[in-house]
């Protein structure tokens, strides 16, 4: 169905097209409509009107007077050495007393043409002192031409919309812009249906448009923005219960397996039993395998709660029913460290085809960019063969030249480092779509899995395996407290006494790309805060220097950075794993799924320039045998700050879901969001994913009955259209692909 015409028109035609062209390049602004759907980011009061007689300090004023005098003055400062500067000062009074405003730089000119002495005008702006004199400093002001009272109060007591705005359009130009374009908001189509609006008591969408860009109470900003957050949360939902009803619909072979094949073979190798969780979730796997349909499963899991175990099961599980399976890690580094646990965890049963192999035995292959050829050749004919039943590799998994014999299931390990475009072109590999199990260490809160994951089923690993130990976390304040970084040397010195290893994790690599790319990052964005920002982050390089000639001397201490020949690095990992190495100096390439027990102790560098859900994924790494962990955040930040604050948080729980939603609350949603819609902008305005989590919940259900009946929405042909507007190309491909 066509969108309402007034709302399509193009602002071209509207505004003009300089103005028109400033919104489509800085603000993606294009129709009447998107520019209706900006909203305001907050509203200035500009106060009651108040007697000069009794202005209060450091509030904002409304005062209507007429000018006494005003006089320009030049002066010579730092900007205007010659003399050159200029200052407008000009008095007003009203009756009741005299107030001086001040105007400097280029804004004298207009004041300076238009406040002649005996004028009337409003004045709004903040009280200040100067020269224990009270003053306004550049108000906004508003000639008054005639005696009319009205104008004068509705001027005062307005609620004044300040919108998103960019250096080339001032948030009043945006202001008068909405002004001209809101009497088309008359004819915006309403996407909810009428039973769920006055069920819930919603203005309507019109109404909520004039509310939001022109209100006269705050109670009407309340209604508007209750209101429109019921919209992007509903149509979004209901974007994605299609596309859960579309994918109920597609075909996908059931894969069950054998009562006595493959994995009930390594079930009995295991020398431990399986935690609660893990039984569940694998049964929850199961039971979606053996559909007919695709499953789409996202499994959430605490650092070390044993994912990839659940993950393998299911893999076995398919490779009995006689089919392939396909794990997909973001990095080498992690698709080798899979491989190399996987085939360790199997045993014979990974030796399929060679002698020695156990009779269900498959074959495991290794598939990465830097393969030599020969062994490429050999793992591409295992995988179109058949021969091959588990392939572990990295997005060289996803080129044209790979074909499976018959892939069942697929596993993509880390999804926000994964673009959809990616699991897409993945999912082409299989004669019939295969199964889809997302595996994820970030735990998501309920909300933002709902929101951006919420075409695939969740299930959630909050127990730890037995035999896990608990990390203890502190944050080391280098610059206040210089000693307390000593003592952390210490503490890992005693740490590889006692048989164990340790990491050192810093910000940086080190080498000269490396530096010319701080260097422009820092000239790009100046940070306010502190010393501690104006010097580059710590380098791996450096600081391995410095530890080894300092307070680690004598200790084997080896580096590890995504620059490394891919051999150098599986050959560092592999030294390290075997106990060879005391110390790994690493960047964050060991983030995700590095498993070597013996490493008991983490010192983060700069931790402060980390994000809170990636400290929490590094310190996963220690504290994975019986050995209690121990990881220290080192900063140089002042107690104060908000980075402090982060830390103090990380440092003071070891529950991921509780540390995902303060990264949330400081990064705002469109990170999240952005990150997981490779890159489509956040749709979410007036929505937020932690403070609005039952409207979120209710617009679910709401979306889900609605598909239940109408999957077509042909009964609802104001949704399907809010559902065309809301869901540009970019983020329907978005969703499509999922």
């Amino acid at each position: 169905m066509d969108l309402v015409p007034a709302l399509q028109e193009p602002l071209k035609k509207v505004l003009g097209p300089a103005t028109a062209k400033v919104m489509a390049e800085h603000l993606g602004l294009h129709t009447v409509g998107d520019l209706l759907h900006h909203y305001p980011r907050r509203y200035e009061e500009r106060g009651q009107l108040t007697h000069l007689a009794d202005l209060p300090m450091d509030e904002h004023v409304t005062v209507v007077a007429q000018v006494a005098d005003a006089r320009l003055h030049t002066f010579a400062s730092s900007r205007a050495p010659r003399g050159k500067g200029q200052r407008l000062e000009v008095t007003i009074t009203d009756g009741s007393g005299r107030l001086q405003l001040v105007f400097f730089g280029a804004g004298v000119h207009k004041p300076h043409k238009e406040l002649l002495p005996g004028t009337r005008a409003m004045f709004a702006g903040k009280v200040s002192v100067f020269n224990r004199r009270l003053q306004l400093a550049h108000p906004a002001y508003e000639l008054l031409r005639g005696d009319g009272e009205e104008s004068v109060e509705t001027w005062a007591g307005a609620l004044i919309p300040l919108y998103p705005a960019t250096a080339k359009l001032e948030s009043w130009k945006i202001g008068k812009a909405v002004q001209t374009v809101l009497p088309s908001a008359q004819e915006a189509v309403d996407p909810l249906p009428e039973s769920l609006r006055e069920g819930r008591g919603l203005v309507s969408l019109p109404e909520a448009l004039l509310k939001i860009h022109r209100p006269h109470t705050k109670a009407d900003i309340a209604d508007a923005r209750a209101r429109l957050k019921w919209d992007e949360a509903f149509v979004l939902q209901v974007a994605l219960a299609r596309r859960r009803h579309a994918d109920a619909q597609l075909p996908a072979v059931a894969r069950r397996p054998e009562p006595d094949g493959i994995l009930a073979a390594f079930d009995a190798r295991l020398p431990f039993t399986l935690t609660e969780g893990q039984q569940k979730v694998s049964q929850e796997i199961f039971d979606d395998l053996a559909t007919e349909h695709p499953m789409h499963r996202l499994l959430q899991g605490e650092v070390g709660s044993g994912k990839t175990m659940v993950a393998l099961r299911a893999m076995l599980a398919v490779v009995d029913a006689g089919g392939q399976a396909a794990l997909l890690a973001p990095t080498e580094v992690l698709a080798q460290q899979h491989h190399r646990s996987v085939t360790e965890m199997m045993g014979e049963l990974a030796e399929g085809g060679m002698l020695g192999g156990a009779e269900h035995a498959t074959k495991v292959v290794l598939l990465t960019g830097s393969m030599g050829a020969a062994a490429r050749r050999q793992a591409l004919l295992d995988l179109a063969t058949g021969e091959a039943g588990l392939v572990i590799g990295t997005h060289a998994l996803i080129e044209d030249k790979v074909q499976f014999h018959d892939l069942g299931l697929v596993v993509v390990d880390e999804q926000h480092r994964f673009g959809v475009e990616q699991r897409d072109a993945l999912r082409g590999k299989g004669k019939q779509p295969p199964h889809l199990l997302v595996m994820t260490a970030t735990p998501i809160p309920r909300t933002v899995a709902m929101t951006v994951f919420g075409d695939l089923e969740t299930s959630v690993l909050d127990q730890l395996p037995a035999g896990r130990s608990p990390i203890a976390s502190h944050v080391v304040p280098a610059a206040d407290k210089p000693h307390f970084l000593a003592r952390a040397w210490e503490r890992v010195r005693e740490e590889v006494a006692n048989g164990h290893q340790a990491y050192v994790v810093c910000p940086r690599i080190g080498d000269s790309a490396d530096e010319a790319a701080a260097a422009d990052a820092k000239k790009a964005g100046k940070s306010a805060e502190d010393d501690a920002e104006k010097r580059p982050p710590l380098a791996v390089l450096d600081v391995a220097e410095q530890l080894a000639r300092g307070p680690l001397n004598g200790l084997r201490v080896e580096v590890l950075h995504g620059r490394m020949h891919p051999d150098d690095k599986d050959a560092v990992m592999r030294r390290f794993a075997a106990g060879e190495t005391d110390v790994l100096v690493a960047t964050t390439v060991i983030e995700v799924g590095v498993n070597v027990p013996n490493a008991t102790a983490m010192v983060i560098m700069d931790a402060d320039r980390f994000g809170v859900s990636q400290l929490h994924q590094l310190r996963g790494r220690v504290g994975r045998g019986a050995a209690p962990g121990l990881c220290l955040l080192v900063t140089e930040m002042p107690e104060a700050s908000p980075a402090r604050q982060r830390l103090n948080a990380v440092a003071a729980t070891l529950d991921g879901f509780e540390l995902s939603r303060i990264d949330l609350e400081q990064r705002r949603e469109g990170d999240v969001l952005g990150q997981a819609q490779s890159g489509a902008r956040s749709s979410l305005r007036v929505l937020a994913v932690i403070e609005d989590e039952e409207i979120i919940a209710e617009a679910r259900e709401e979306a889900a009955r609605i598909v239940a009946a109408d999957p077509e929405l042909t009964s609802l042909p104001g949704l399907r259209t809010a559902l065309d507007a809301l869901l540009d190309d970019e983020r329907e491909q978005y969703l499509e692909k999922g």
